[in-house]
């Protein structure tokens, strides 16, 4: 239960704090919990880590709270410490979660992903190197057997049926994730991870119908769109993160992802949610704040796609221009929310907007 702290602001004129339906789901503002690895879970099991993480991202008042990249299937495991949602054990941790985040007045989310050749790799406390099969890790498949990187394990080209195969796992999560109570599916296609592998040049030298063109390339990710919106019902709406561009020449760009924007929302994408990079380990970032911003922008003028900004948002009065400059439709925050989970609360007081709180917390927030 929450209850609304009185403030200078009862008109709803925060762009940032107005209500967002996509299709029967109804956000209560714009803000969004971006979805970040944790790197704590056994077996791909979520577990208390995991509840009170995100948990505490919906009680500090975001409208949508999306849960790490969460494994198709064992070897799309970005580490052995991933989210999985491969087999049915694993519905009953995440329904507690999905569970909870409602409860507080959250939609909740989970991104479904395959991290292909970036698979099998150690925390990023430890380094993030590889970890081989001897030590608990496995062979990473991948359009093409490319290594990411020098010193990455090199990768086993899928074949048709492992194509087959993985486009049915993202299915069978999918059904996994309605039956544990999520409400929103983002599918990773970003940060150099399989569907986004597929997409590029320069991780896809594929010669058969999923390489070549930049149609055959966008072939996988659209079968996957086109799987997971079979069986994801009508009324609750499906994300798609890109890396709307590798920042390298001749890779992936933003004229591709306006092309794969639009093919999505054919499909039943609702909202492209719009980052960058990833499968360049040389690529040179210009980072800024807000520096994605105009992909988004972009790919919501050119496409009539519902977009969602995400990179270096951090200050209240940032996210409240993108949305009311029309740039985005969501700000997704994920550095920002580890540092401060109540990021919402805050950022709608210095909004001068009404407060929603937790009815246990309201002694902290006298009415103004």
């Amino acid at each position: 239960m929450r209850a609304t702290v009185k403030s200078s602001d009862e008109t709803g004129s925060i762009h940032l704090l107005r209500p967002l339906t996509i299709r029967e789901i109804t956000l209560p503002n714009r803000i969004v919990v971006s979805p970040m690895c944790q790197y704590s879970a056994e077996d791909g099991f979520a577990n208390d880590w995991h509840l009170v993480h995100l948990g505490s991202r919906a009680v500090g008042g975001a409208a949508l709270v999306i849960a790490e990249a969460t494994a198709v299937e064992d070897r799309g495991r970005i580490s052995p410490w991933d989210l999985g949602i491969w087999k049915d054990e694993h519905i009953q941790p995440l329904a507690r979660i999905a569970r909870f985040l409602k409860h507080q007045g959250a939609v909740p989310g989970i991104q479904l992903a395959h991290a292909g050749r970036k698979a099998s790799t150690d925390t990023p406390w430890r380094g993030g190197q590889p970890v081989a099969v001897e030590n608990g890790g496995w062979e990473p498949v991948a359009p093409s057997a490319l290594p990411f990187s020098t010193g990455s394990l090199k990768p086993r080209e899928l074949t048709l049926a492992d194509i087959r195969s993985i486009t049915e796992a993202f299915a069978a999560a999918a059904l996994r994730a309605l039956e544990a109570g999520f409400e929103v599916i983002e599918l990773h296609g970003a940060h150099g991870y399989l569907v986004h592998e597929f997409l590029s040049p320069l991780s896809n030298i594929r010669t058969d119908e999923y390489g070549g063109s930049t149609e055959n390339r966008m072939r996988f990710g659209l079968q996957v769109i086109e799987a997971v919106r079979r069986v994801w019902p009508d009324r609750l709406p499906l994300f798609l993160r890109i890396s709307a561009t590798d920042w390298v020449e001749n890779g992936w760009n933003i004229d591709d992802s306006i092309h794969l924007a639009a093919a999505a929302k054919q499909r039943g994408v609702d909202t492209i949610d719009c980052s960058s990079g990833g499968t360049a380990a040389h690529a040179v970032i210009p980072l800024r704040p807000g520096y994605q911003v105009p992909f988004s922008e972009r790919i919501r003028r050119e496409t009539g796609v519902l977009t969602g900004a995400v990179g270096l948002i951090t200050e209240p009065e940032q996210a409240e221009s993108i949305i009311r400059d029309g740039q985005a439709d969501l700000v997704l925050l994920a550095r920002e929310f580890l540092r401060d989970p109540y990021w919402a609360i805050k950022a709608a007081s210095a909004l001068g907007a009404p407060i929603r709180i937790p009815v246990q917390y309201g002694r902290a927030f006298p009415s103004r």
